[in-house]
């Protein structure tokens, strides 16, 4: 068997990885890269392989960066069947028509700036109808059933506890009389997340891929975080403000809207303070989302069942309203009370957010409230970082509001978590994979799992590929070919042009800063000719 890491390698998005065993090609993910302009032009280059000559894919989750190049998988030949759970594939039916939607709207505008500088058109990534088509290769699987895909290959979906329907998967592949057995992690969630049950303990492993993105941090307790929560919203309150909360349509929003549920008979003042906030879920899909969660009771643990039994609705309560239209949407930003606004993309990359973030972020009175991972490059990494402006739809916007990150309401496992599943295998893996993190929380992540279990792992970078059998794991020979070497070069210089873009707009405000003060004018000639000799150097790259 050969595996060869396609994505989320030494980065947290674009989860893809192809396996090759006697007589079968397959993926595990094809999702999406977000983040820098580096990372998003890796889902326009061409697949390195034939998606024609692929048997199947077994998705593990329906986030985007799992799941989202599928429809250009689908236009690109690829006719085979995506195995999901039944959540996941319902999730997929309007995440993915809604990434379509976006790619389309978004090429819209890029080739109307192409064609004012008399460059050709480009297609979009995939349309809408191309994501509709895609849902029809999906089939739904049971959680716990082992299940025969292909000669010498078995699969079985187990509950990871991240999102609705989100899956570690155990693999099976025989070959030449010898089975080997390979797990995924997929995105591993945290214990105690409100409605989804804890992650599923997997008994043995020969080999085991697993995510790391808070590798090398730890969350808070669930009891801190509430508190918290509770306490920004008071304090906003008092103060006039609008609490932001950018979220995840999938996840994160229902679980918001539990958590508000479940605390609000709370007898307190500051609890009582959030009965009388009208609360806004600002976005279409979060609200498709939800309907899925209601119609999939099943997959909720015993707590959220219990109160569903008890005649409550988990995630519904009074004051909690959903917006549908753009007109409705808009009218939020002119209330004058307080309210919570709920809206997507949770990385603050598209969609209705970056419009509340306008309105909000020059705002000392309001609060913009995180609640799960931020990629690096996007907009919402920017303002957990601190950055004091930021650009919304060209504009310059001052960020005065108050920015706080709740990593505790993050779906996914810190690193005690991450090793505490590890260490219930009753027959641990031979080596580890450690995928799905930016490269300082791998690399810490690496060195907790030797110094606990002895365990060797591998950190893989993009385009490696493995032979894996009971005995070993070899490298593979196979090099990048001298076109990949290209593109990864022409990769590397979008990623200059990235840090370029922020240094020059961090050396405009300081030299802004420079110029309020009293300079003499021998300073001031001095930094001019600095200034020119800048702009000569990019004159001759233009050239």
């Amino acid at each position: 068997m050969k595996i060869t890491f396609l994505g989320a390698a030494k980065t947290v998005t674009g989860s893809c990885y192809l396996i090759e065993a006697k007589g079968c090609k397959f993926l595990v993910d094809c999702g999406m890269f977000q983040g820098h302009s580096k990372e998003e032009a890796l889902n326009q280059e061409p697949f390195p392989f034939n998606p024609a000559e692929l048997d199947f894919v077994v998705l593990t989750h329906a986030h985007i960066d799992h799941s989202g190049r599928i429809p250009k998988l689908f236009v690109d030949g690829f006719k085979g069947k995506i195995y999901a759970t039944k959540p996941t594939v319902e999730l997929c039916a309007i995440m993915l028509p809604d990434s379509g939607h976006i790619q389309e709207f978004e090429n819209e505008w890029h080739n109307r700036k192409m064609e004012r500088a008399g460059q050709i058109p480009e297609k979009p990534l995939y349309t809408f109808q191309n994501a509709v088509d895609s849902i029809r290769l999906f089939q739904s699987v049971r959680y716990d059933e082992v299940s025969k895909l292909h000669e010498g290959v078995k699969v079985r979906f187990n509950d990871a506890g991240h999102i609705l329907g989100s899956s570690i998967v155990e693999l099976w592949l025989g070959e030449n009389g010898d089975e080997t057995k390979i797990v995924f992690s997929g995105d591993l969630g945290n214990k105690g997340i409100p409605i989804l049950r804890d992650p599923t303990v997997i008994e043995s492993a020969d080999y085991l891929v697993i995510e790391s993105t808070y590798g090398n941090r730890l969350h808070v307790d669930s009891k801190s975080k509430v508190d918290r929560f509770v306490d920004i919203i008071s304090d906003t309150v008092k103060k006039g403000g609008n609490i932001i909360i950018p979220s995840f349509a999938v996840g994160r929003t229902q679980e918001m809207i539990y958590e508000l549920n479940k605390h609000l008979d709370k007898k307190s003042e500051k609890y009582n303070q959030i009965i009388n906030i009208p609360v806004f879920v600002d976005s279409p899909l979060a609200v498709s989302a939800t309907q899925v969660f209601r119609n999939n009771l099943d997959c909720f643990d015993e707590e959220a069942r219990a109160y569903i039994k008890n005649g409550d609705n988990p995630l519904d309560f009074p004051g909690l309203q959903f917006t549908q239209s753009a007109d409705e949407s808009r009218a939020l930003n002119e209330r004058k009370d307080s309210v919570i606004i709920i809206s997507a993309s949770g990385m603050c990359e598209a969609g209705r957010i970056k419009h509340h973030l306008k309105h909000n972020l020059w705002r000392k009175e309001s609060a913009i409230v995180f609640v799960g991972y931020q990629a690096e490059g996007t907009l919402g990494r920017k303002l957990v970082d601190g950055a004091k402006r930021v650009k919304i739809f060209g504009e310059d916007i001052s960020v005065n509001a108050r920015v706080e990150m709740i990593e505790g309401f993050s779906g996914h496992a810190d690193r005690d978590g991450l090793l505490e599943w590890i260490g219930k295998f009753n027959r641990k893996p031979g080596k580890i994979f450690i995928v799905h993190g930016e490269e300082a929380s791998m690399n810490e992540f690496s060195g907790s799992v030797i110094q606990k279990f002895g365990i060797e792992t591998v950190i893989p970078s993009k385009g490696d590929s493995f032979v894996i059998n009971r005995k070993g794991v070899y490298e593979s020979e196979s090099k990048i070919s001298g076109k990949a070497t290209y593109a990864y070069t022409r990769l590397e210089v979008l990623d200059m042009l990235d840090r370029l873009m922020e240094e020059l707009n961090e050396a405009s405000n300081i030299v802004k800063n420079e110029l309020k003060e009293e300079k003499d004018e021998l300073e001031i000639d001095e930094l001019k000719a600095k200034l020119k000799k800048f702009e000569n150097s990019i004159l001759d790259i233009i050239k």
